[in-house]
């Protein structure tokens, strides 16, 4: 595994303009990701979360500082350079899981392989390994109508590996699933991801999940916290 960080956010900073005021979602803020290490973001509704995870997959641009991912930092590509880093190294999962509904599971994961340039058979196979990794081997020909929304989860999370990209950023991926079915869902993401030797960051609600990662932090008043409790760092909420 390399010793290079997956993911570097050096002094970042995040305002907006609103008429004649600027708000300020975040200030300087800095945040290194190992190869392979899974880490929590948590903080309150409007705290700057999805802002955060955006900046850090190239999505937005920040007011200030750098992103560095797997070495490459993003204010010396242009737009052409950081769609390939997107495409290339970063693996994307939303609360929605936006599968394309009349593709099957398999087609779905195949699909993002065949755009980055892999031979149908290779991404057909990676997409039925990635798939039987998640439980769904006996899945691979519905289609999302077909699965549950646990199972449509999974086949949007395999989805995100595919390309077998450094970093994987993940917005409330089990938000829209029940408890039972978040935990079980969750763990797999988890464990497949720190199996296929990526980085993680990934926003969630839920205090409960967020304490199976390696780390958690926090971000509140637009600074990132760690280190504290994560009752300490609700308490003061």
């Amino acid at each position: 595994m390399s010793s290079e960080p997956a993911l570097i956010l050096e002094e970042v900073t995040r305002t907006y303009q609103q008429g004649e005021t600027e708000l300020h979602i975040f200030d300087e803020l800095s945040l290194t990701l190992m190869p392979g290490e899974i880490v929590a973001l948590v903080g309150p509704s409007g705290a700057g979360k999805s802002s955060l995870l955006h900046i850090a997959g190239f999505l937005e641009e920040p007011n200030g500082g750098r992103v560095v991912i797997n070495g490459l930092d993003g204010s010396a590509l242009d737009d052409a350079g950081r769609t390939a880093i997107r495409r290339e190294e970063i693996g994307f999962v939303y609360q929605a899981h936006n599968l394309l509904a009349e593709f099957t599971a398999l087609e779905n994961v195949v699909l993002p392989q065949m755009i980055a340039g892999t031979a149908k058979k290779n991404a057909e196979e990676e997409a039925a390994r990635l798939l039987s990794s998640f439980g769904l081997g006996d899945r691979l020909s519905h289609r999302p109508a077909e699965l549950s929304g646990g199972e449509q989860q999974r086949v949007a999370i395999a989805r995100s590996l595919a390309n077998e990209p450094k970093l994987l950023l993940a917005d409330e991926p089990t938000g829209n699933l029940d408890p039972k079915t978040s935990k079980a869902v969750f763990s797999e993401l988890v464990d497949v991801t720190r199996g296929e030797g990526a980085a993680a960051l990934i926003a969630t609600h839920n205090l409960d999940l967020a304490a199976k990662m390696d780390r958690v932090v926090l971000l509140h008043e637009g600074k990132l916290l760690e280190g504290a409790s994560l009752a300490e760092q609700y308490g003061s909420l």
